[in-house]
């Protein structure tokens, strides 16, 4: 028969080896990360892509629609339509979304292209 080796179970550490931390001491460490930034720096919104406004009078009895389009394939359609809302609200005016490409009644081309802008995307066309 073979020899069974005795196998002793102990809570604590083996009395024949060191603690490699028990010299340590906390006391005087600098603080971390959390206590040595007071504020954490704002977050940038990410680049959405470039967008092209455009102003349309035609088929609309002589009013005047701005029309944003070109958004990235990337995009979903409901950020779109969220991004539709937003514009509609700021600009205290009508609107809908129509393939892609959000139409704002209004001839309020500074105002969108600020607000576009402050969303992170790129914009080219009337000014």
């Amino acid at each position: 028969m073979p020899k069974k080796d005795k196998i002793q179970l102990s809570s604590g550490p083996p009395a024949d080896l060191n603690n490699a931390f028990a010299g340590l001491r906390i006391e005087g460490l600098p603080g971390g990360a959390a206590a040595a930034s007071p504020s954490p720096a704002p977050a940038r919104k990410p680049a959405l892509g470039r967008v092209v406004l455009r102003r349309e009078t035609a088929h609309r009895g002589g009013k005047t629609v701005i029309v944003i389009h070109d958004f990235a394939p990337s995009i979903p359609l409901s950020l779109i339509e969220e991004l539709a809302r937003k514009l509609r609200n700021a600009c205290g005016c009508g609107g809908t979304t129509r393939q892609r490409a959000i139409e704002l009644q209004g001839n309020q081309p500074t105002r969108i292209r600020s607000l576009l802008e402050e969303e992170g995307f790129k914009v080219a066309g009337i000014t």
